[in-house]
């Protein structure tokens, strides 16, 4: 067995994000700055995982459909196939700032958070590849098998996802001066009713648009051009198929580009909205605008500008 340093007790909190930014479905993401889940979890001597505190009473306590529990006990699994001493069980708490059904990467953000925080307990012995694998293996069993949302949580910042097969990241650079603004509806969406309404087939013309608009994002990313990026958040596949589910939605959006912002789109899979601006005073004013057409159809609406959360997952041990 190997001798890696253990600990009994670790936490980790790790950011949520936006998944599919505009036109890169299930290929671009990004941590956002500001709510984040975190989990605690403690050697036990009791095999299995308990869940001692879901972080939310919406959340299941069985610990084979929580996300942070699913993704600690792949970790465990992944690290004893290492030869790596596990402990006999892990009791596990679980805190949540990020909204449940809110396209904000809420389920990515706790099954990195049970990763990191387990890792971090096994004294670190997974590389960043390995923590993938595990977070998309619990993502899978509750969202579906994409990373948009798992990479930049557990990385910080911009990511494309190249391949799932191997897993292949590409970080790219943050725009200097980027903001996003985020507007949460009070409605909530299950990523699996907004996944079931995508399009099996698109034509050559929207995929030629969808392939523009990604190449765009990266090109802006390189070049530090804000405007170039809220320009390409233009999605015609996921966008005119998940807006019939999101009362609200378009009229907000037009209210945000009235208002300044460079770009619009729906956040992950909705009911988040999120608006693409160069600056924090065109951001109030845009924020302000969504509020205000959900508003005018009865939708209580906060919203926030915040800009792109850069650290990604972080950890304390003892």
């Amino acid at each position: 067995m190997s001798d890696a340093k253990t600990f009994r007790h670790a936490t980790a909190s790790a950011p949520g994000g936006i998944g599919n930014i505009g036109p890169g479905l299930d290929v671009l993401g990004c941590a956002l700055a500001g709510p984040r889940d975190e989990v605690t979890v403690i050697w036990s001597e009791m095999p299995g995982i308990t869940i001692r505190s879901t972080g939310h009473p919406d959340l299941p306590a069985d610990p084979e459909r929580h996300t942070a529990a699913l993704a600690a006990a792949a970790v465990l699994r992944a690290a004893q196939a290492r030869g790596v001493a596990v402990p006999p069980g892990l009791t596990l708490d679980a805190r949540k700032e990020l909204p449940l059904l809110g396209g904000q990467g809420g389920s990515a953000a706790s099954a990195v958070a049970g990763a990191v925080a387990t890792n971090a307990l096994l004294g670190h012995v997974l590389g960043e590849t390995e923590l993938l694998q595990c977070c998309l293996a619990a993502e899978e069993v509750v969202a579906g098998r994409h990373l948009d949302n798992i990479a930049p949580s557990l990385l910080g910042g911009i990511v494309l996802v190249r391949a799932l097969d191997p897993i292949d990241i590409v970080r790219l650079p943050v725009p200097g001066g980027l903001r996003i603004v985020i507007a949460q509806p009070a409605q909530r969406l299950a990523t699996s009713q907004a996944r079931g309404v995508l399009p099996v087939t698109v034509t050559r013309a929207v995929a030629q648009h969808q392939m523009a608009q990604v190449g765009a994002m990266v090109a802006a990313c390189f070049t530090g051009d804000v405007a170039l990026f809220g320009r390409a958040v233009d999605d015609r596949i996921a966008e005119p198929a998940r807006s019939a589910l999101m009362p609200g939605f378009a009229d907000a959006k037009r209210a945000a580009l009235a208002a300044g912002a460079l770009g619009a789109s729906i956040s992950g899979a909705g009911p988040s909205v999120f608006a693409v601006v160069g600056d924090e005073t065109t951001g109030h004013a845009v924020g302000c605008a969504m509020t205000a057409a959900y508003a005018r159809i009865g939708v209580a609406c906060t919203a926030r500008v915040t800009t792109i959360d850069e650290q990604g997952a972080i950890t304390r041990a003892t």
